[in-house]
Parts: structure tokens; sequence; C-alpha cells
């Protein structure tokens, strides 16, 4: 779609990276592009800075951090009580080379990359539903081919490894099993759900990998507009209709990981939703 005028998207991470190259263009192209970010000075100055650039004032932020499933229940809750549609979720934010946990207690990479993505998501499915035809885009990565399996009692202890690689792969993997899972669920004439690999970009994503494996890792990766291709064919193409739980990469469907199976799908569903639920229902967390 080149016209996206009456179109409302929601990008998560899009203060800087493929995120921002994204939200830049679903504006050029006229749409109305909510921005959900952790940092409020960096993400009320990158809404700024992407309105500029598009010519609009179409674009808003949305205070989000996805390490915390208390603040994924506000932003959602504040996003519903602006009461506008929301046609296109893109679930783009994500951590690689941190150790530690979230907020909640589970490992930094699956913890943001995908239980918060999952909470968010599924808060806001009505919404979706009410707005369709919808899409749901994932952005995951090949990243996910290297992931052996999901250990979910793994799930709730630090990052073990130096880089987070191992995590990061799980992370991805989870993104690509939610998609999948998420498409069996939902009817795909309402809502169309998507995982892409963006391609080996040079993002602020590997910021906290240490320097000597940064430089050697980033060298000769893509620049972020280049990034954000497949998200947008994903957000905004009329061929991704009928393909409601597909994996893409360079805009074309392409197979995931055989690890990526139904049985394991369901799995990380039921484990998902349960943390999720159990984290709302704690005292002092946010209902």
């Amino acid at each position: 779609m080149t016209d996206l005028a009456g179109r409302t998207f929601l990008v998560t991470g899009a203060n800087a990276g493929i995120g921002y190259a994204t939200a830049t263009e679903l504006a050029r192209r006229g749409g109305r592009v909510h921005i959900a970010c952790r940092s409020r000075s960096k993400g009320e100055a990158a809404a700024a800075a992407i309105a500029a650039a598009a010519g609009t004032d179409q674009v808003l932020f949305l205070h989000l951090d996805l390490a915390s499933l208390a603040s994924v229940r506000q932003a959602a809750a504040e996003f519903i009580a602006l009461d506008e549609p929301l046609h296109v979720l893109v679930n783009n934010a994500g951590v690689a080379g941190q150790r530690g946990l979230t907020a909640d207690g589970f490992e930094i990479h699956f913890g943001v990359n995908h239980l918060g993505h999952f909470a968010l998501t599924t808060i806001l499915l009505p919404l979706l539903r009410d707005s369709g035809p919808a899409r749901i885009v994932n952005v995951a990565s090949d990243a996910h081919y290297q992931a052996k399996g999901i250990k979910f009692d793994a799930l709730r202890y630090k990052t073990k490894g130096i880089t987070g690689f191992n995590e990061y792969a799980v992370s991805k993997l989870a993104n690509v099993l939610f998609t999948q899972e998420l498409a069996r669920r939902l009817d795909p004439a309402e809502v169309t759900v998507s995982a892409l690999h963006p391609g080996v970009v040079a993002s602020q994503i590997w910021r906290r990998v240490p320097w000597p494996a940064r430089q050697i890792m980033t060298r000769n990766m893509l620049t972020i507009e280049a990034g954000a291709r497949t998200s947008l064919h994903c957000a905004t193409s009329p061929e991704v209709a009928g393909e409601s739980g597909k994996y893409f990469d360079k805009c074309k469907v392409t197979e995931p990981s055989a690890v990526a199976t139904p049985e394991l799908a369901a799995r990380l569903w039921e484990h998902s939703e349960k943390w999720t639920a159990a984290q709302a229902a704690e005292p002092g967390h946010a209902a």
C-alpha cells in the first residue's frame, strides 16, 4: 500500500534502528504512527524527528518498557483509552548482547523480545479484531535457526553467555512460534500475523556487545532503511493478507527452523499465558 491515510500503526522500539526507519516510512505514506519506547526523552525526540521528516503531525509517543509487564499493561491501557483503531501492530523492539533479568524475573532477551510483546499483543487483540482487517508483524531473526529448542526452566535465570547469543536465538525462535500459534488462533480475514528476518542490520540492538566483538559483528551489515523493507512489506503489502503465520526473509515467504513445531508453539503459548497472568495477579502489579 502506497497510501496509508486512515490507517493507524503502533511500532515498538521506534526511537532508533529498524523501528525508526519503519515508522518514518509509514508516516511518509500517510499513516498515523504511534511509537512505543522505553525512554521518554528519546521517544519524544524521535517522534518529533519522524514527524518533521514525513511532513506530518500524525506521529505520537507512547511510553513502553517491555522489560516490565506492569509497564506493558499500562501502555496497552493508555493506547486503548485513546479510543482509536489499530490496524497494524509492529512488534519491533528488541535487545541483544545483554545479560540479566527483567523486572519480573525472566531472562532479559526472552522477557523483552518475546514475553513483553506477547503481553502487549494479547491485550490489544480485541482492538485489532475490531479494526480489521488488521495485521501483527513480529520482527524475528534468522538467529532463530541456531536455537535447538526452548528450555523453559532456564528462562527464569540470568543470561549465561558473555554475548547472550544463545538466549537471543531462543527469544527469536519464540517470536516465530508466537506468530504461528497466534495465526492458528485468529481468523485471517480479521488479523494477519507475520514473522520476519530483517537482514543483519547495523542497529543499536548490538550496543551492549563488548567492542571488539561488536566491531566484527556489525561489519558489512545492512543500513536501517534496508533492514526495514521486510517489516514494511509485512505491514502494508496486499500479498501478505493470505499468508498468515508465515515467516518472511527479503520480502518472501521462507521456511522457518524445523524446531518451530506446532507442539512447541502450543507449549510456549501455555507458559507465556501463565506467566503474564501470574504477574498481573501479584500484589503491587498493575492490573
